[in-house]
């Protein structure tokens, strides 16, 4: 069920060709006067027609300093090799989201040790407790929590899962 046939690598995902066909047709849309690339202000209005939300100061000068010195912005491999990796973060994260959920049967927004051995027995029966336990510990880590703290993990993701190989 939740078992991956590649062990803990992570998995890498292709865009559809009608997806890939929708990400040029927002390149060329954002790139004005056809220059063949895109300002950091034409990548702005291009992540918000694809992603939904205007990427912050930050993120659009993270990828603008990785643009080609040559260049005066963002090229259309460029473009789609950033609009893959986005997805894909997105992908992954609501993958942990769901798993979480599934997890999660009391819709409290927290898993206790009981909820993550629970969890646990159903997708790796085999695991020790021990391993169990250290992943629990783990992941209160973090989540900023002290790891000997008595109460529930406000683990709203479960990366450890992905450590041991166990993905959706």
């Amino acid at each position: 069920m939740f078992f991956s046939e590649a062990g803990a690598r992570p998995r890498t995902w292709e865009a559809s060709p009608s997806e890939h066909k929708k990400w040029v047709k927002v390149f060329k849309a954002c790139d004005e006067d056809n220059k063949g690339y895109l300002s950091r202000e034409d990548f702005k209005v291009a992540v918000v027609m694809l992603f939904g939300y205007k990427p912050t100061k930050i993120e659009a000068d993270s990828v603008m300093s990785s643009v080609n010195p040559n260049t005066s912005g963002l090229s259309l491999e460029e473009f789609l090799s950033i609009v893959r990796k986005k997805k894909e973060v997105q992908l992954h994260r609501n993958e942990i989201r769901h798993i979480f959920t599934a997890f999660d049967r009391h819709y409290r927004g927290y898993l206790t040790l009981e909820d993550f051995k629970k969890a646990f027995r159903q997708v790796a029966p085999k695991l020790p407790e021990q391993t169990i336990l250290e992943v629990f510990r783990d992941s209160k880590l973090l989540a900023g929590e002290s790891a000997s703290s008595p109460g529930p993990t406000v683990c709203t993701h479960l990366r450890g899962l992905r450590t041991f190989g166990i993905t959706p």
